[in-house]
């Protein structure tokens, strides 16, 4: 099993465009957002020809310049400047098979899909890193003969604003990732913080 503690670059997709700034599909860039203003940070942010960063303790920033189905041009660029190897980033994105107000973190997982994260298994040539994949979905199960409907809701949910209550709901859900990753993944509160996140937080490793 891959070691978590081992993630140095965290990445938030969605896309750059003002239209699209408060929809579903960038709630990557949203979570990055929130989490610069709850950990207190001096760094000051610095742009690349492809992404934005910045340094959090001992962790990099990184927010795509790039729109989310070239996700991987921008991944690929920062890893390469960064010197990193894929184990060792976590890219932060929406997820429409998870319910509003839970997230996964996965490692080594097909796309399911989503177009940032094809992009990126594209441009790396491998699956093998981690993601923390933030639920936009309000339905709480999947009928079989509904998937392809549910489906296409989907890819019209994403590029949608994201509504006011679902927003307070994302935030405290934002609350939580972040105390994880304040943490740094050390093993004690790491561990405890598997504890104290369920069952808002759904873990899949």
């Amino acid at each position: 099993m891959q070691d978590i503690k081992k993630i140095k670059l965290i990445i938030g997709l969605g896309n750059p465009d003002e239209k699209y700034k408060n929809t579903y599909h960038n709630v990557g860039k949203l979570m990055l957002d929130y989490l610069r203003k709850k950990i207190e940070c001096d760094s000051r942010s610095m742009k690349h020809e492809l992404f934005e960063f910045y340094k959090l303790n001992n962790r990099i920033i990184v927010k795509p310049l790039t729109f989310m189905n070239e996700s991987g041009k921008a991944v690929k660029a920062a890893l390469d400047y960064f010197k990193f190897k894929p184990e060792e980033i976590l890219a932060v994105h929406d997820d429409s098979d998870i319910e509003l107000g839970k997230y996964k973190i996965s490692f080594a997982r097909g796309s399911a899909g989503h177009k940032g994260i094809e992009s990126i298994i594209k441009s790396l040539g491998t699956k093998n890193f981690w993601r923390l994949r933030i639920g936009i979905r309000k339905e709480k199960s999947k009928i079989k003969n509904q998937k392809s409907k549910i489906r296409t809701k989907a890819g019209d949910l994403v590029l949608k604003k994201i509504k006011k209550e679902d927003l307070a709901i994302l935030q405290k859900l934002f609350e939580i990732i972040v105390k994880l990753l304040k943490f740094n993944f050390d093993n004690a509160d790491f561990l405890f913080l598997f504890s104290y996140s369920f069952p808002l937080a759904i873990f899949l490793l």
